[in-house]
């Protein structure tokens, strides 16, 4: 079974919804009506990854999300943060936290993968090439697929050697980050490839530019619901690959597409409880 990991976003700029749940309020509440549609893990971020974006002091992306971590968290929500600095994870850990998901694989911030490896939280390593800023330039690839199976090698070698064992870690080929165009349809493609490295693995494809460059001339026309329906396939072909979860704002929409596929293919579908229906 494939896990819908819902995004929530404590910020006033992030590429999709920045701005809607920006006050812990209704980020709260927004977490709570993402886990009745089906989230299983709830991911709280409170610093844009968007290209061009600018870099969040710890302070204030501390300010923006440990309310609502610790909220969701006490209402019972597997809670996820989306953080580069390792002084916001571990303030989220302590505050009900038990994912880190590091965009940067441990590389923005030296003390990440120690400073998880002293809690018992799990680390999402996703392949990084830098920071949003740069990112773009640093897209050079002779084959995409090997070169990020071996970067994302070296970073599960990296949290090994702090002290994180495998079953804590969980691997992201990065779609978008690093990837442009085409490349990002061949990480795709290579998926069974990241499965095959051992640890867990996490997708997000979720409304990304890559999807509204496929659906329309004009990115601009790849309305939201467009871009749903795309991350909603994209969800299916990853559960078909293997991946442990798929990171995305739509939850109802992916609920529904891994629902009909896990019946095509003779699965019993298991709720957020647990219980087969």
């Amino acid at each position: 079974m494939t896990l819908i990991m819902g995004v929530v976003n404590v910020t006033p700029d992030s590429f999709s919804d920045g701005g809607r749940y920006a006050d812990a309020d209704t980020a709260v509440a927004h977490g709570l009506r993402l886990r009745e549609q089906g989230a299983h893990i709830l991911d709280i971020g409170g610093e844009s990854t968007r290209p061009g974006a600018e870099r969040v002091g710890p302070a204030l992306e501390q300010e923006r999300v440990l309310p609502v971590v610790s909220a969701l968290a006490e209402a019972g929500a597997l809670v996820s943060i989306d953080t580069m600095n390792a002084a916001t994870a571990v303030a989220a850990v302590a505050a009900g936290a038990r994912i880190v998901n590091d965009v940067s694989g441990g590389m923005a911030d030296p003390d990440m993968l120690p400073a998880v490896a002293e809690t018992e939280g799990d680390v999402v390593l996703q392949h990084w090439r830098g920071h949003s800023a740069d990112m773009y330039a640093r897209a050079a690839y002779d084959d995409v697929v090997t070169e990020v199976v071996a970067e994302l090698r070296a970073r599960i070698a990296a949290a090994a050697a702090a002290g994180i064992p495998p079953s804590r870690v969980v691997v992201d080929p990065g779609i978008g980050f690093g990837k442009q165009g085409d490349q990002n349809w061949e990480t795709l493609r290579g998926l069974e490839r990241f499965v095959a490295l051992g640890p867990r693995v996490l997708l997000g494809t979720s409304r990304k530019r890559f999807l509204a460059d496929l659906l329309a001339d004009d990115p601009a026309a790849a309305t939201e619901d467009r871009r749903d329906l795309a991350t909603a396939v994209t969800s299916v072909l990853a559960a078909q690959a293997g991946v442990w979860a798929v990171r995305v704002h739509n939850v109802a929409a992916t609920r529904d597409a891994l629902a009909v596929a896990e019946r095509w293919s003779g699965a019993r579908r298991v709720d957020s409880e647990g219980r087969e229906g």
